[in-house]
């Protein structure tokens, strides 16, 4: 546990850092691994996170496989990339995130279905496609943030209570056109139905402090500024701000706010994931459904979910010490396949509210 640790946490400060750390994390990656297995051919990867976060964890694979990890990263632009590919394309497997872009490439034909005994047993069926179309590698929860020194977090207990008068002026969002956003809306129709989701749309939308802007980590800011007071982000910034040598004023936007896991009393916190799904016209189909199943087993579950303190989906892996001390909460336990499938009505309620 304390290497993986060790690693993640050195890879999130900078391109200095890691160039001087280079050597020893790779030495500390590698670090106990078997003789590598014979040539096992090759994996290519299209990736939405760098490969510096994921590339010892992949070193460790073709240790224990002998299959080569090619890795591509690409940045927002995966599924737009395969379309244009089409049959020519080389990617193997797919790594990005949010069930509302995994739902995209299912729409648009670009991954095969799967059936592995072994992603079966390790990834809870809410976290993966019915049809092994994709799964689930990391989980992250959709939280309220607010102020510790002018919000009281016992007046705020559930993603609705933000739809209160009372908090008008005082709440910060991403745009509605997000991802984050449209699956957070699709949960509560889902939990709530057309009606009360669009009351809730309109609601926040009434309280913002300023039109919807800038990254989860925007939203923090404001609230340090003083912008506004409560606002809704991913857990993971929190820890992405908190160990931040690269830009250590974002460790003081990260200790004003406090954390709230809304809904622990009914539904739960919205979840959202990290995946994968193999590419329909893969060329090393085999190797890519290996790297998926190395990927959500306890080593790399564990490495994986650290590098961007996330949550692991395999149950009883550890979790990274940040995270933990968040504290426990109940999830959410809707499959997400089901939240996919209103997105598309979640945009109508945004538009139908003029939340931008």
């Amino acid at each position: 546990m304390n290497g993986i640790l060790k690693i993640a946490n050195s890879m999130k400060q900078g391109k200095a850092c890691r160039l001087a750390a280079g050597a020893a994390i790779l030495t500390v990656a590698l670090a106990g691994l078997a003789e590598p297995a014979a040539a096992g051919g090759e994996v290519n990867l299209y990736s939405y996170r760098q490969e510096f976060l994921i590339r010892p964890m992949l070193d460790k694979f073709t240790g224990e496989t002998g299959i080569r990890v090619n890795i591509q990263f690409v940045k927002g632009g995966i599924l737009k990339r395969m379309q244009e590919e089409g049959e020519a394309g080389i990617a193997d497997l797919v790594l990005t995130a949010d069930i509302a872009t995994l739902s995209q490439h299912v729409e648009a034909d670009t991954f095969q279905p799967v059936t592995s005994p072994v992603l079966e047993a390790n990834i809870p069926a809410r976290y993966r496609d019915p049809e092994g179309l994709w799964f689930g590698l990391t989980t992250r929860a959709r939280v309220i943030v607010y102020s510790k020194e002018r919000v009281n977090p016992a007046e705020i207990k559930t993603y609705e209570d933000l739809t209160d008068p009372k908090w008008a002026g005082q709440v910060c969002t991403r745009s509605s056109g997000h991802v984050y956003m449209k699956s957070l809306l699709a949960s509560i129709i889902v939990a709530k139905g057309e009606e009360i989701a669009q009351g809730w749309a309109k609601g926040v939308k009434d309280n913002l402090a300023r039109k919807p802007q800038g990254n989860d980590r925007a939203q923090v800011k404001a609230i340090w500024q003083g912008e506004c007071d409560i606002a809704l982000i991913n857990t993971y910034y929190i820890g992405a701000m908190q160990f931040n040598e690269a830009e250590p004023e974002q460790k003081e936007w990260a200790a004003a706010i406090g954390v709230i896991f809304p809904n622990r009393d009914d539904r739960g916190t919205h979840v959202n994931i990290s995946g994968g799904g193999v590419a329909k016209y893969a060329s090393n189909r085999d190797n890519a459904v290996r790297l998926l199943e190395f990927l959500s087993d306890d080593w790399a579950q564990e490495y994986y979910a650290a590098s961007n303190f996330e949550y692991p989906v395999k149950s009883g892996v550890k979790w990274h010490p940040a995270v933990e001390s968040w504290g426990r909460f109940h999830a959410d336990e809707t499959p997400l396949a089901e939240i996919a499938k209103q997105v598309p009505l979640a945009i109508k309620l945004y538009d139908r509210a003029g939340y931008r």
